[in-house]
């Protein structure tokens, strides 16, 4: 086992409910079970001691790795080559369904494809980050490592006569141990499954090559709904299929990415947990899922969103939280692992969030627009959801104009930053917008007045005359990636002087060699030491904002240059390190839905600007 892989050295699985992370060298390395928020029972890849893993590898100790996804599907094969034969691991987990499962199944199959090849198999759990001990049970049929509350039985895959190929061994560790010796043409393996009252079975390879058909169709009919013809097809078709990963289907929420304390720099302490369900994130998932044709995801997330804010709320708190659990709970407390050494030492690592308090006003705009969007293609909102809608703005019209924490998060104090006003003229845009278009009910004169005085505003103070560009915070000329939206949601035209001004500005100080960094740190303190990569989700917000100003060849070239970051089975996480290494929490959810709008944006700029030529090559031939 590679004692720290690097983060894009992995591919994801997963059941809708929760997900497991592979690395190329066999080892799952981090899974959590039953939800994406749970405790993890594999996680090694924060701490190879504390964590636990369950690795499959050959015994010899020259050989080669290749991962790849089956084809359109969430099914993860690692292939290894060695002298002796070429072997295969397909792991992979059939889907749950839409009703909370406490039971949770992940295959993991083993075959010889050419020669002989021997595996080790470890199976190391470490429940509830390693703090929760647990007995090993053997049987003929497997084993079960029992931990109270949380089991995981390991069954085998085999047929009845061939218990010889493999040899189980126990340790004091509440480990197992394997060698499974395969021939040209096998296949074993084991499946584990989690939950309060699961036992080993006997299952013979049929049954599980009956499985990964079943799981396969699912994500081959899934996949059909795509309505996406344009370029890079295969690039934005495995994006969807991560955000499905990352969808929790009882509730259609999509967590921001499966793993928690995976560092935004080596070493540092920017270290957070992310698998939880961000407003933002969601609202701006629907665009990205219905410009692909994924109605039903996009309009259970609306479900969700429309649950949040029709909830009641308690006496003088906001109108939304920024963040909650999957199952739309509240409770994400922030704690520190002491003892865990963190990913490359990346310490301190956090379960938790403790940014789930702060007042980020940018989510009201985000998710005001997101329902509007979901309108306008027949997803409606009803009574009750318009009601909660007009008290939301309500409140917001009252409480715009105040400092915040905004969109990044920072832990510095709360300012007056531009993109949280611009997210909050989105929302009173929208719902006016929302209002007249149907003629609901609604104080339209107040919210005139507050998205005039707003966008009155931020011409005064949003704008720096020195910088010539809008800045990130009033009084201060610190440039922000996030207004790379400020063209997309409508606040300017990309043809605007003033536009056109900010992004040369952002071209010369946030883009570095075509990625793009949030932020200047140095320059706008905010509250934690130490630096950050660039950040995938500002580079694809740049591709879209060159490709809306008509600079295609700039925005093509960006766009391609990014996709040389994806790994090797077309996953990011949220940030670039300097040595062009993922960094951060991965996969990213921001990154994926980021890369698919502006694949979208680009594609429909570059057709426009296509028929464009043809058509004046007709007119010049015609006037000849």
């Amino acid at each position: 086992m590679n004692k720290y892989p690097l983060i894009s050295d992995h591919g994801l699985i997963g059941d809708l409910q929760t997900a497991a992370l592979v690395a190329t060298d066999g080892t799952l390395d981090w899974f959590c079970s039953p939800r994406f928020d749970s405790p993890s029972i594999f996680a090694s890849l924060l701490d190879p001691e504390r964590g636990g893993h369950f690795t499959t590898r050959p015994r010899e100790e020259a050989f080669a790795t290749k991962q790849l996804y089956f084809p359109d599907t969430a099914i993860l094969i690692t292939r290894f080559l060695t002298e002796a034969g070429v072997g295969e691991l397909i792991d992979f987990m059939p889907t749950t369904g839409t009703d909370p499962s406490q039971k949770h199944d992940l295959v993991r199959m083993i075959r010889c494809v050419r020669g002989r090849i021997s595996f080790d198999i470890e199976v190391a759990p470490r429940f509830d980050y390693g703090r929760q001990s647990h007995e090993l049970t053997l049987s003929d049929a497997g084993a079960v490592f029992d931990a109270g509350d949380t089991r995981l039985s390991l069954s085998i895959i085999r047929e009845e006569d061939d218990e010889q190929l493999g040899r189980n061994v126990s340790t004091n560790e509440g480990s197992l141990r394997a060698v499974l010796n395969l021939e040209e043409g096998q296949m074993r393996g084991v499946m584990l499954e989690t939950g309060p009252d699961v036992a080993p079975r006997l299952m013979k390879p049929a049954q599980a090559q009956q499985l990964a058909d079943d799981t396969a169709r699912f994500w081959h009919d899934w996949l059909s709904q795509s309505t996406y013809t344009g370029r890079w097809r295969a690039v934005l078709e495995r994006s969807a299929i991560t955000l499905k990963l990352l969808t929790y289907a009882p509730s259609g929420s999509l967590v921001a990415a499966p793993t928690a304390g995976l560092p935004e720099e080596l070493g540092g302490e920017r270290n957070w947990d992310y698998r939880f369900t961000w407003v933002r994130d969601g609202s701006f998932s629907v665009h990205a899922l219905l410009r692909m044709g994924f109605i039903d995801e996009a309009a259970a997330f609306s479900q969700w969103l429309r649950d949040r804010v029709t909830e009641p709320r308690p006496e003088g708190s906001y109108p939304l939280d920024i963040m909650y659990r999957v199952d739309g709970s509240a409770d994400l407390h922030e704690e520190v692992l002491e003892d865990w050494k963190g990913y490359r030492g990346s310490y301190p690592v956090r379960i938790g969030n403790g940014a789930a308090d702060q007042l980020q006003l940018d989510i009201y705009g985000e998710a005001l627009d997101a329902v509007y969007y979901l309108d306008s293609v027949g997803v409606g909102i009803g009574q009750s959801g318009w009601i909660a809608i007009s008290e939301l703005l309500d409140w917001l019209a009252e409480n715009w104009d105040q400092p915040e924490e905004g969109i990044w998060e920072t832990r510095g104090g709360r300012k007056d930053f531009t993109y949280g006003r611009l997210m909050c003229w989105v929302a009173f845009d929208r719902g006016i917008r929302l209002a007249t278009s149907y003629g609901r009910p609604a104080p339209i004169a107040r919210w005139i007045a507050a998205r005039d005085a707003i966008y009155q505003q931020i011409m005064d103070k949003g704008w720096s005359s020195e910088r010539q560009a809008f800045v990130q915070q009033y009084g201060d000329n610190v440039l922000d990636a996030a207004l790379l939206k400020m063209p997309q949601v409508g606040f300017v035209s990309p043809h605007d002087p003033m536009w056109q001004s900010t992004l040369r500005a952002m071209d010369a100080e946030l883009v570095s060699d075509s990625l793009v960094y949030r932020y200047d740190p140095s320059a706008s303190p905010d509250g934690l030491r130490g630096s950050e990569g660039t950040f995938s989700l500002c580079t694809f917000l740049y591709v879209d904002a060159l490709a809306r100003s008509n600079r295609l060849e700039e925005a093509r070239l960006t766009f391609d240059k990014m996709l040389t970051y994806a790994n090797h089975v077309g996953l990011y996480s949220e940030e670039i390190a300097a040595t062009g290494e993922q960094i951060g929490n991965f996969p990213q959810a921001f990154t994926h839905l980021a890369l698919i709008d502006a694949a979208i944006t680009l594609n429909d700029r570059l057709d426009a600007a296509q028929k464009g030529q043809r058509s004046r090559g007709q007119t010049g031939h015609t006037s000849r």
